[in-house]
């Protein structure tokens, strides 16, 4: 897979303004990049106010794929950045980075860079899909920017990293080819079926599940699996369903 604009789609995750949603389409036009995704959109992405802003951009509201949740929104990408202003409980160990330095990542697999609602940014349980964090850096006197803004300096940074070209850091040897990795979907399934099996057999608790999870899926998104290493532990997970089955059926049969 060639890196290219091509590559990255700018995901909205609930989008409230009909004028915001056609900036960011006007903008993405501007910038080169042509794949938008709406969550659960509560505004007419095709109305009137939409296409006002849009201008010369109303193709891109109407190729505009529309999804009821963020994974849907991830189906297909093996890289996500996740925008936010604020302080993360989501792997407080990863840095906020500016998007010059993190943005160019995208370019060369399916990638998605994902933007929160006008009103209260991305939650926690959204930002737990991304393996990247992105904070625009502005002024300690006014700090929020608009989500059109905000898409705006993403999307500028990305076509200005295609016109002076990225260099990607060196790899190890031992790293998995890109066009090996495993998509975000495959791994969301995987943590899905991990989340049932520690469930069954008593390592998770329903008042733990969801923070416990959390740690889990980013432990598996910045591993950046391959499809094989996936299919492994997907295949442990199978093998240790069977187990715990079979201890039950035998437990069972010494009762009756």
């Amino acid at each position: 897979m060639g890196a290219g604009l091509h590559n990255i789609r700018i995901v909205l995750v609930e989008p409230a303004g009909p004028l915001n949603v056609g900036s960011v389409a006007r903008v993405m036009k501007n910038m080169g990049l042509r794949h938008l995704v709406l969550v659960n959109p509560h505004c007419d992405p095709l109305g009137a106010e939409a296409r006002q802003m849009a201008v010369h951009a109303a193709d891109i509201l109407e190729t505009a794929q529309q999804v009821a949740t963020l994974p849907l929104a991830l189906e297909g990408c093996f890289r996500a950045i996740a925008t936010t202003a604020r302080p993360r409980d989501v792997a407080p160990t990863v840095p906020l980075e500016p998007p010059r330095q993190s943005l160019p990542w995208l370019l060369d697999l399916p990638s998605a860079l994902i933007f929160g609602p006008e009103d209260r940014g991305l939650s926690n349980a959204e930002l737990n899909y991304a393996q990247r964090f992105v904070s625009i850096p502005s002024s300690a006197e006014y700090e929020s920017l608009n989500l059109a803004q905000a898409v705006a300096v993403c999307c500028y940074e990305l076509y200005q990293s295609v016109q002076e070209p990225y260099v990607a850091p060196l790899r190890s040897p031992v790293m998995q080819d890109d066009l090996d990795l495993a998509p975000l979907d495959a791994v969301d399934q995987y943590v899905e079926h991990l989340e049932k099996v520690l469930l069954n057999v008593g390592y998770l608790h329903p008042h733990t599940v969801a923070s416990r999870m959390q740690k889990f899926r980013q432990m598996a998104l910045r591993s950046q699996l391959s499809q094989p290493e996936l299919a492994m532990l997907r295949g442990i997970l199978r093998q240790v369903e069977w187990a715990a089955h079979q201890k039950t059926a035998t437990e069972l049969g010494k009762t009756d």
